[in-house]
């Protein structure tokens, strides 16, 4: 079978990319999700593109990069779907005057794992050029099970957080991810570089599957935001550069603590001149051992 190139397999995601902004900054989601019965649709993204948003109940803006439309979506037209421990969430809302394709997207089955040495791409809209839709590839170093995700020899640079993560399978282009993190290499103490952290769609194929209508999938995503917020669970892009921290860095943190603590315990300055030592000795009197022995 011929497999597709690159950038034809890049022009058939191209229509499904989105712009993800709010008024923290952006990042990047894809369309994932389509369901004609219903009429809505849902938007990918990594959970800490929209946090803020999401927890603040501010506007989402997403701009579709192939019309160049834009859709802003407020509390009222949105229903959001987050995942912290993985950090992915899907924007689901009513796509109205928005163009988004009818075709899904081929997406892998979710008990299905790319194998080390596949090569695999994503796109996104980077900082250094947050209009231009970039593209990068790199090949899978490791599936972590325990985080459901791939580290991924490539980059991903602030902006392209969200974006879909893809592979070409003979003619078809198949989603397998989503961009998550960027894990520098500080071994020495400064960034060399790192991996590209995807996280895997699977959990997206669970929750979807089940919807019949946008009032359930407000209804569920109601409780679902509820029950995180009682377990309280930690960013996982927060314990990611946590634990890319060197020993080298915390051990430099430390020592600027102590530094910090040692400088606190330093005793205030009276305001008053201090007298010189040698001054104070000159004023002192002679000691009467002295005088005895001058006399004899």
């Amino acid at each position: 079978m011929t497999s597709i190139t690159w950038t034809k397999a890049l022009e058939l995601i191209k229509p499904y990319v989105f712009k993800v902004s709010t008024p923290r900054g952006s990042g990047t989601g894809f369309q994932l999700f389509y369901r004609e019965s219903t009429g809505f649709c849902g938007v990918a993204t990594a959970l800490h593109v929209i946090e803020h948003a999401y927890d603040w109940e501010d506007p989402i803006k997403l701009f579709h990069y192939a019309s160049k439309e834009t859709k802003m979506l407020k509390m009222a037209n949105r229903v959001i779907f987050t995942y912290p421990s993985v950090d992915l969430a899907i924007i689901l809302f009513h796509p109205e005057k928005c163009p988004i394709e009818k075709n899904s997207l081929q997406v892998i089955d979710k008990d299905k794992r790319k194998k080390q040495g596949v090569e695999i791409g994503w796109c996104g809209f980077p900082a250094i050029a947050p209009d231009d839709l970039c593209f990068f590839t790199g090949r899978i170093s490791s599936w972590l099970e325990g985080k459901s995700s791939y580290l991924v020899d490539g980059v991903a640079i602030n902006g392209v957080s969200g974006g879909p993560a893809f592979t070409i399978v003979g003619d078809i282009t198949e989603i397998c991810g989503v961009v998550s993190a960027y894990i520098p290499n500080r071994a020495t103490g400064e960034s060399l570089p790192g991996v590209c952290v995807i996280r895997d769609v699977a959990p997206y194929q669970q929750a979807l599957q089940a919807l019949k209508s946008f009032e359930e999938a407000r209804k569920k995503a109601e409780q679902n935001g509820t029950e995180q917020k009682v377990n309280s669970i930690e960013s996982p892009v927060t314990k990611e550069i946590t634990k890319s921290k060197s020993p080298v860095t915390e051990r430099t943190a430390k020592k600027k603590a102590t530094a910090k603590k040692v400088s606190v315990k330093k005793p205030k300055a009276s305001g008053r001149t201090p007298v010189p030592k040698t001054t104070i000795e000159k004023k002192m009197p002679p000691k009467k051992s002295r005088r005895r022995t001058s006399k004899s």
